[in-house]
């Protein structure tokens, strides 16, 4: 029996009920990984870090090939000046004074105060094409009077590291990004393959891929560099280089996808759809790959960042990336020695390219495996 209210409404029409609406399996994720401080953390900078790459003629403040002076340490940013406070920021080129270190008795580097230099942003400089199509001079950060600033510095041979570092991260994610989606497919197919078929053939197969895991893949990459002749053009150096990564990288991952395999085709529903007759393919496409495709995004997002470790490494040997390209492992080969590092440290700045790109994906990663899981 109802309670009629003061106001003639009755308490069963005062019940709310809740939304019953179904949520899709990508909102349900979507609503757990928002919850993530680091993980939506590293989905805004790997964001900030794709944005940079396509955009990079226009986030890069100076042309990257642009020859100036060796080693110029960074500029001193700064929003005062000897007149006080100033609402936009300036920079002040350093400049060599009178005093001597009493160490290495080099000539110490100070700002020069008396020449401030007033930064903007979109403001016009060196001209550019983006994307070999567009052309343009508008660059998102710089002097207002044209003059060169240096955020980071510049290298041996008077480049601007900073231009040269955002320019730098298409090759890295190019080389990262290629070689993870070739993984990604060689490694899920051949992983569902084995798992599903099983037998004789998942027995070989298995051998197959713990030989691959075996082998010592530092020394082999080294190896395999190698047989590329250094005048080969810089597309088939990259090219092989992606093919070796590739093809020693699977073999991990087609193991665990095997194994999430032959536990999914155990469950009820794979075996019902056996039993009414449904095709392998029906059966591995509609039922068991959507179910590894969780696991398998995560397997991506933090394999990411050991391709990118492992490109910055074999770049700085000589492996990777041959000039004029730039890549950040290319870019850390003037930072060989010892001397150069204790005169001019701020050569080491592409460093900080390849941890922020390390934490940004590795960061996603782990907010994607804990909003992913079921458990």
């Amino acid at each position: 029996m109802s309670t009629v209210l003061h106001d003639g409404e009755t308490a069963d029409a005062r019940v709310t009920l809740g939304n019953t609406t179904s949520q899709s399996y990508g909102a349900l994720v979507w609503r757990r990984f928002r919850r993530s401080i680091m993980g939506m953390l590293g989905l805004a900078l790997v964001l900030l870090l794709f944005m940079l790459s396509i955009f990079g003629e226009f986030f890069a403040p100076m042309d990257p090939n642009a020859a100036g002076t060796a080693f110029a340490p960074p500029d001193a940013i700064s929003f005062f000046t000897k007149d006080g406070f100033t609402l936009f920021p300036v920079a002040f080129p350093l400049v060599e004074s009178e005093e001597l270190d009493p160490i290495t008795y080099q000539p110490l580097i100070a700002p020069d105060y008396d020449n401030p230099r007033p930064i903007g942003l979109f403001v016009k400089g060196t001209p550019y094409v983006m994307w070999g199509l567009i052309p343009g001079d508008i660059h998102f950060i710089g002097v207002t009077d044209g003059t060169p600033l240096h955020i980071l510095g510049t290298d041996k041979l008077g480049r601007d590291i900073l231009s040269r570092g955002i320019i730098g991260s298409r090759i890295s994610l190019i080389i990262a990004l290629t070689s993870i989606t070739l993984i990604t497919i060689i490694g899920t197919l051949l992983g569902i393959t084995s798992g599903y078929i099983g037998g004789q053939f998942d027995l070989w197969f298995q051998r197959f891929v713990e030989i691959i895991l075996a082998f010592p893949q530092l020394p082999l990459y080294l190896t395999l560099t190698t047989l590329i002749p250094v005048t080969a053009p810089s597309g088939l150096f990259i090219s092989f280089v992606i093919l070796v990564i590739a093809g020693l990288g699977w073999a991990q991952l087609s193991r665990e996808v095997r194994s999430k395999t032959m536990a999914l085709a155990r469950v009820d529903y794979v075996r019902a759809a056996v039993a009414i007759g449904a095709s392998d393919g029906r059966i591995i496409t509609r039922h068991i790959l959507p179910n590894v495709m969780s696991h398998v995004i995560v397997a991506v997002t933090l394999g990411i960042p050991t391709i990118i470790l492992l490109e910055s490494f074999l770049g700085f040997l000589g492996f990777a990336v041959k000039p004029p390209l730039i890549s950040w492992g290319l870019m850390l080969q003037d930072s060989q020695t010892f001397s150069v590092i204790g005169s001019y440290p701020w050569i080491l700045s592409p460093v900080g390219f390849v941890l922020l790109a390390v934490f940004a994906f590795n960061a996603l990663g782990d907010g994607l495996r804990d909003a992913i899981d079921p458990y």
